[in-house]
């Protein structure tokens, strides 16, 4: 099982609720919308640190997931994703997401994502630049 840190203290916020198309027969959210969770939040911090611009170059294909998941969200449940990038190489860069349930403050939740840099137009993979980095590092603020 692999381990990750809680809260960067520099991470971006996004909030999501649980909705009832998210709860599965055992009465809490399923595993499947925690990855979706995921994804919104990685997503929710792009838009919000790259411009109109950047996100016309450049486009994010997801390479991988590891997630842990420690407690149950139930419906209408307010969750706070907490997002942070990591190391990067070539076109690959490592992304934290931690969902925490915003009433109590438990984790409900830890992953470490791998995604890979596009070309918007021609869809290939495209080399991580000085440029990227600061926009991903400079859009973690709460």
């Amino acid at each position: 099982m692999a381990t990750f840190a809680v809260v960067n203290p520099n991470a971006f916020t996004h909030i999501v609720r649980a909705a009832e198309s998210d709860i599965d027969e055992l009465g809490h959210v399923n595993n499947v919308v925690y990855v979706r969770w995921i994804q919104e939040v990685a997503y929710a911090h792009w838009l919000y640190a790259a411009n109109a611009e950047i996100r016309m170059k450049y486009s994010w294909v997801l390479l991988r997931h590891e997630i842990d998941y420690r407690k149950p969200a139930f419906l209408n449940d307010e969750v706070k994703g907490f997002t942070w990038v990591g190391n990067h190489e070539g076109p690959r860069f490592e992304r934290f997401v931690t969902l925490v349930h915003a009433a109590t403050g438990n984790v409900l939740a830890e992953s470490k994502t791998f995604w890979c840099l596009l070309d918007a137009k021609s869809m290939k993979p495209r080399r991580i630049e000085q440029d990227i980095i600061d926009i991903l590092k400079l859009g973690q603020v709460i």
